[in-house]
């Protein structure tokens, strides 16, 4: 299934510009296409549009200690709710929040790499902030984890 996601605007790299009308075209697990929205819809008339209240971007690396919870799972989700899809293995170590973490989807880094980018063929890791900076979404993998009420 082809799911192309939209906001007010789209940016390609966390720090990059956001570009109003851009959109991202998903399949399966990755990133399909980039670009203008009536372009991807022409492209993919078959594809299922999300429409999301904010700016949709690359998902962010967790690199802090992961908040505190009372299960390794829900310690994972809030990583999730922060638009974050990836943590550094050094955070978690403890067994069990390393099975929380794969089981969730997250990706565990053994040090920090290059910024995550929107580009195609790359793992559809996305998250979408508002205004505010406030996470509404997080996309793991194409499948989405985390959407705020």
């Amino acid at each position: 299934m082809l799911t192309i996601h939209v906001g007010a605007a789209l940016r390609r790299t966390a720090d990059g510009r956001a570009v109003p009308g851009d959109a991202v075209a998903v399949r399966d697990d990755r990133v399909a296409e980039v670009g203008p929205l009536e372009e991807l819809r022409e492209r993919y008339p078959q594809a299922r549009v999300r429409s999301w209240p904010g700016t949709v971007g690359p998902a962010l690396v967790h690199e802090g200690e992961l908040p505190a919870a009372p299960t390794p799972r829900e310690r994972v989700y809030a990583v999730l709710r922060s638009g974050a899809t990836a943590v550094l293995a050094d955070r978690v170590a403890d067994p069990d929040l390393r099975d929380a973490a794969r089981r969730s989807g997250l990706t565990v880094l053994a040090a920090l790499g290059r910024p995550a980018e929107l580009v195609p063929s790359a793992r559809a890791d996305l998250a979408v902030f508002d205004d505010a900076g406030t996470c509404v979404a997080t996309v793991v993998a194409g499948r989405a984890v985390h959407r705020r009420a």
